[in-house]
């Protein structure tokens, strides 16, 4: 309890507003990717999760993620049950009387507080991670995947996979309760703003979703690209943007470590996106539209974990390697043969664990976190931790997503008629279409044609 820093509060209110500006940025990006026929049903598996995860988190999502700890996986699911004891009004300081002036003496309003911040503004920042994570999954089966079935597995999946990996990662001792989450307080692996609970944990989910899914009808063979490559470019911009408030505000406050996140972050992206347009052009002999936005999106993931532990040369290196490897590794579904629709995989779990690994080797000692990777002398220390959380994370994701998927498959259903699929997924599932094909124009010239005859 106490009175909340303005400056703090007011950043931090903009930045859940970025934040939540992604998934409308995801659905574009994604949007773009599809062809025209699932345009919709795409953008809508986005717009969906921010319905389906604000309900549960303000239930009890909240709590499993930031109360107290229980039996180092969750956090207690009832001490903040509808958000309880966090809503109030404005805190005031304490006024002492005058006699003066005729003013009555009042005691300090406090209003609770996580930091330096309204409990409720934590609240509103933290949800908007658990919104995109969910969101983050459904590019991997895209025109497939039934709408009801989707909305039971987002709900199921965070509840039991994100909320929980959300507590071991950013629940600290003594910030919102006070025994937080193993990897944050005893592992002590660095994750500054989700490299491990969202991008690993969604990119995992991604491909054990798309395995269980199976491949659309006709992939690989049949061409299936981007049906609109500006709408695509649109949401990258979105997502850059967004990330900003996803980073720098993971700083919790307004101060400089809030700045020196946001320049790593800059940095790293625009060198991935380098790097990604590099490798197409040396490997295809062209540089793509697709291939830039898809190198901002992995550098964004890269830096994510470790933009509070690098400086400038070390922000480089993340977005160099990400963009290079990512870059190579959105191949691997042609020959491992598993149908990742829109690239999860290859940049979200790859960039996920190459920018939480690479703490370990280029985390410097000066930097927000103060820890020091192999190349600053702090030999393999941060790697171990590093890797550690990562596999944690990696393997509970797997195992989770397998169970909650056969349940939906074996429940409501997963999967769309083959009929359906064929005629596209908008129709079959949402009545409605994109883009309009009707030969308006042709109508008109007829009409024009009729009339001069």
């Amino acid at each position: 309890m106490g009175i909340p820093d303005t400056g703090d509060t007011a950043w931090m209110l903009a930045s859940a507003a970025l934040v939540l500006l992604m998934t409308p940025g995801l659905a574009f990006f994604y949007g773009g990717m599809v062809r025209a026929k699932g345009v919709l049903n795409m953008i809508m598996m986005s717009i969906s999760s921010m319905g389906v995860v604000t309900v549960l988190w303000v239930l009890y999502g909240y709590s499993l993620a930031f109360g107290n700890d229980k039996f180092n996986l969750f956090g207690d699911p009832t001490e903040f049950w509808g958000l309880k004891g966090l809503i109030g009004g404005n805190a005031t300081a304490a006024v002492a009387a005058d006699p003066a002036t005729g003013t009555a003496a009042a005691d300090a309003v406090n209003i609770p507080l996580v930091g330096t911040l309204p409990a409720t503004v934590f609240v509103a920042f933290q949800l908007m991670f658990a919104i995109i994570t969910v969101a983050l999954i459904s590019g991997s089966v895209a025109d497939r995947l039934k709408f009801g079935g989707w909305l039971l597995f987002a709900g199921l999946w965070a509840t039991f996979v994100y909320f929980p990996v959300a507590h071991w990662v950013f629940s600290f001792d003594g910030v919102t309760a006070e025994t937080g989450g193993w990897i944050a307080n005893k592992l002590k692996a660095v994750d500054f703003a989700g490299g491990t609970a969202v991008h690993i944990n969604a990119g995992t989910a991604g491909l054990v979703l798309a395995i269980i899914l199976g491949k659309r009808l006709g992939w690989p063979g049949t061409p299936m690209r981007p049906h609109n490559l500006p709408f695509v470019m649109l949401g990258a911009g979105l997502l850059w943007f967004g990330w900003y408030g996803f980073n720098a505000g993971s700083a919790t406050a307004s101060g400089g470590l809030a700045g020196s996140t946001f320049v790593t972050t800059t940095v790293a992206t625009a060198a991935a996106m380098l790097a990604w347009l590099l490798t197409e052009r040396i490997r295809d002999g062209k540089a793509t539209s697709l291939g830039a936005a898809s190198g901002i999106v992995a550098g964004l993931v890269a830096i994510t974990p470790s933009c509070s532990s690098v400086n400038v040369l070390g922000a480089l290196v993340i977005g160099v390697v990400a963009g290079a490897v990512c870059a190579l590794a959105v191949g691997l579904k042609y020959k491992l043969g598993f149908d990742d629709s829109l690239d999860v995989v290859g940049v979200h779990l790859v960039g996920g664990i190459l920018g939480t690994l690479l703490v370990g080797l280029v985390a410097a000692p000066e930097t927000g976190a103060g820890v020091a990777g192999l190349f600053y002398g702090g030999g393999f220390d941060q790697l171990w931790r590093q890797a550690v959380g990562a596999g944690a994370v990696l393997v509970y994701s797997a195992v989770g997503t397998a169970i909650l998927a056969l349940i939906v498959k074996y429940t409501v259903g997963l999967r769309l008629d083959k009929e359906e699929e064929a005629s596209g997924i908008d129709e079959a599932e949402h009545a409605e279409s994109g883009y309009d094909f009707v030969a308006v124009g042709t109508g008109s010239v007829l009409g024009r044609h009729g009339a001069e005859g």
